[in-house]
C-alpha cells in the first residue's frame, strides 16, 4: 500500500476524534468500529434507532425546521426525519455534539448526499457539494506512486463548467491538505486541447479558465485525455508546454457517468485501493461509503475523515 495511505491511520491515532456510524446493522459496521477502537483511529459512536436520545431529537427537529420551513417542512415532518439515525447523525455533526459521520454502507449515496446537504454546514468559498476517492493503484508509476484523486464520482450527474471549476478546487485541496499532495489537475475529455471539437470540450474547456481565474496557486489544465494526462511519453507528443500533462494526480471527470464508471473500473481491474466517496463542499467532515464496501475500506474512510475533523478543529480554534 502506498506510503500516504498507511500513514492516514497513523495521522488520525495522533488525535481521535467522535465520529459517527448511523449504519449499527451491519456486520462489516460492526466488525470496523471494533477495529477502529481498538487502533484508536477515532472516538467511535454507533447510532441505532435504540439509542437516539428524545431530548435531542426534538433539539434537532426544532433547528432543521427552522432552516427548512420556507420550504414547505412542517415541525411534525422535522420530527419524522430525526427518527432516521443517519440525519440524526447529520446533526450532531453540525451542532459539534461530534466531529463527523461516516455512512453508506447500507444507505444510497443519495440518501447519505442528502442528510449532509440538508444537515451540514456548506462551505461558502465552494459553494458546490460534489465528492471524491482517493485511489491507490498497485505497481503503478503513474500520478503519485499509483496515488490518484477521482472526482466527481458520486454526487453531480452533469456538472456545469462552474461546477466542473469547482469539483476541481475542492479535490485540489483534499489532496493538498489531507493527503500532502502537490495537486495537478487535469480536466479529463475525448479531446487533447482542440483534437475535437463539440459543446462537452468547450464546457470542460471554460471550466479550466474559471478554476484558474478562481485559484491560480493551483495547476490545472484540459481539456486532456485520460493517456495525455498521466503518462509522459504521450503528454510530451501531443501537449509538451504544459505543467500537468503526463504528471497528472488529481482527475476530474465531465459527468458522474465517467467518473462512476472509471473509478470502479480501476478498482477491480487493477486491483486498486478506493477510499471513499469523500463528501467535498461541507464544513463538517462525512464520508460516503461504496455499498460493496470492506472492513478496511470503512477504516480509511474513517481515518481520512479524523483527518479532516483535525484541520476544522484547527481552524476554528485560529478564529477565536
Amino acid at each position: 500500500m502506498d506510503d500516504i495511505i498507511g500513514n492516514l491511520r497513523e495521522r488520525a491515532r495522533k488525535n481521535p476524534k467522535k465520529i459517527i456510524f448511523p449504519e449499527a446493522s451491519d456486520e462489516r459496521i460492526l466488525k470496523a468500529v471494533k477495529q477502529i477502537e481498538e487502533e484508536r483511529v477515532a472516538q467511535p459512536l454507533l447510532l441505532t434507532h435504540d439509542n437516539l436520545e428524545p431530548e435531542k431529537q426534538e433539539e434537532f427537529a426544532n433547528i432543521f425546521y427552522e432552516r427548512k420551513q420556507l420550504k414547505g417542512i412542517t415541525l411534525e415532518e422535522a420530527r419524522e426525519i430525526m427518527e432516521n439515525p443517519l440525519y440524526y447523525a447529520a446533526m450532531m455533526v453540525r451542532l459539534g455534539y461530534a466531529d463527523g459521520f461516516v455512512a453508506g454502507a447500507v444507505s444510497t449515496t443519495s440518501n447519505v448526499i442528502r442528510s449532509a446537504i440538508n444537515c451540514l454546514r456548506i462551505d461558502r468559498k465552494i459553494g458546490v457539494v460534489s465528492s471524491c476517492f482517493v485511489m491507490s493503484v498497485p505497481d503503478c508509476a503513474y500520478g503519485r506512486d499509483g496515488l490518484f484523486i477521482y472526482a466527481d464520482c458520486g454526487v453531480i450527474p452533469y456538472p456545469t463548467s462552474e461546477q466542473l471549476a469547482l469539483i476541481s478546487l475542492s479535490a485540489a485541496r483534499f489532496a493538498r491538505d489531507v493527503l500532502d499532495l502537490t495537486p495537478r489537475v487535469a480536466l479529463l475529455s475525448f479531446s487533447t486541447k482542440g483534437s475535437a471539437e463539440g459543446r462537452w470540450i468547450d464546457k470542460v474547456k471554460q471550466a479550466v479558465d474559471i478554476a484558474r481565474a478562481k485559484d491560480d496557486s493551483i495547476l490545472v489544465d484540459g481539456e486532456l485525455q485520460a493517456d495525455s494526462a498521466i503518462v509522459p511519453e504521450v503528454a510530451k507528443r501531443k501537449v509538451a508546454d504544459s505543467e500537468v500533462a503526463g504528471k497528472a494526480n488529481v482527475l476530474i471527470f465531465p459527468n458522474l457517468d465517467a467518473g462512476n464508471i472509471c473509478y470502479k473500473l480501476t478498482e477491480r481491474l487493477a486491483k486498486a485501493r478506493a477510499i471513499g466517496p469523500i463528501i467535498l463542499g461541507t464544513v463538517q467532515p462525512c464520508s460516503d461509503l461504496s455499498r460493496g464496501c470492506s472492513v478496511d475500506d470503512i477504516i480509511d474512510c474513517t481515518a481520512v475523515t479524523v483527518i479532516r475533523a483535525q484541520s476544522v478543529k484547527e481552524e476554528d480554534e485560529e478564529k477565536q
